[in-house]
């Protein structure tokens, strides 16, 4: 088995999509960096990968067969050892995982690129490790609390942040079943839009603001989310959280 010494992970704890495990570039003064003194590399198929990176399902007992034990996190000089941590790879994307003692894959992070860089050179030769695991899964179940990677493709750390916030505020307003308010957050994004608006049930204006509102991130996304959350103060401290000076 590989093994990668001294490896800066940043984790993302609870993520099942990919998008929300931030690279490198994306990572904050404010974020826990942690250190790896040593930890299992691993090169899987790409389809296992991606079941790993967007999934927070139960991994494969031979795998954690092969890294229990094998890793060890560095603090305060001393060596501390990890149940079932690992990178893997499929040759493209590369991920460090943690599973904190349990099966699946709780914690993620991104690696430096220097250390991708590494990775990429130690399995280029490698065969695949094949695991079982369920290829006939369903089309993953996306939603307005955990949209497709479409929806965020492009995005900063930031924007997809705030579009979340948008979103969970979006949410918030479908289960208030408010037709007043609803039309009236609809005309708020889309004044020119009035007559037609009023004409609306509760669920074909809320469907339509979503529809509205779930392409890209622009100032009017902004505007809209800030007045959206507004007198929430759940919402009002997570946007607080991103509007700090120098955030990413």
């Amino acid at each position: 088995m590989l093994y990668l010494h001294d490896v800066w992970v940043n984790w993302f704890e609870g993520e099942e999509n990919g998008y929300n495990v931030c690279h490198f570039h994306e990572w904050r003064k404010e974020d826990t960096i942690e250190l790896l003194d040593q930890v299992p590399l691993i090169k899987v198929t790409p389809g296992f990968f991606h079941f790993i990176e967007n999934d927070l399902s139960d991994l494969p007992q031979a795998l954690l067969n092969d890294i229990y034990q094998k890793a060890y996190l560095r603090k305060n000089h001393e060596r501390i050892q990890m149940e079932y941590c690992f990178i893997v790879t499929d040759g493209t994307g590369i991920l460090a995982v943690d599973t904190i003692g349990y099966s699946i894959p709780i914690r993620k992070s991104r690696i430096i690129p220097r250390q991708e860089q590494l990775v990429y050179e130690m399995t280029e030769d490698q065969e695949c490790y094949t695991y079982n695991f369920e290829l006939e899964r369903k089309a993953k179940d996306y939603h307005i609390l955990s949209p497709k990677p479409a929806i965020m493709s492009g995005l900063t750390r930031r924007e997809r942040q705030l579009k979340q916030l948008m979103f969970m505020a979006l949410d918030q307003l479908h289960s208030s079943k408010n037709t007043a308010e609803i039309r009236y957050w609809c005309t708020e994004w889309s004044p020119g839009n009035y007559e037609r608006i009023q004409s609306m049930d509760f669920e074909e204006a809320w469907q339509s603001l979503f529809e509205e509102t779930k392409e890209g991130w622009s100032k009017k996304h902004l505007l809209f989310c800030e007045n959206l959350i507004k007198g929430q103060p759940f919402f009002e401290k997570l946007w607080e959280l991103e509007n700090r000076p120098k955030v990413n």
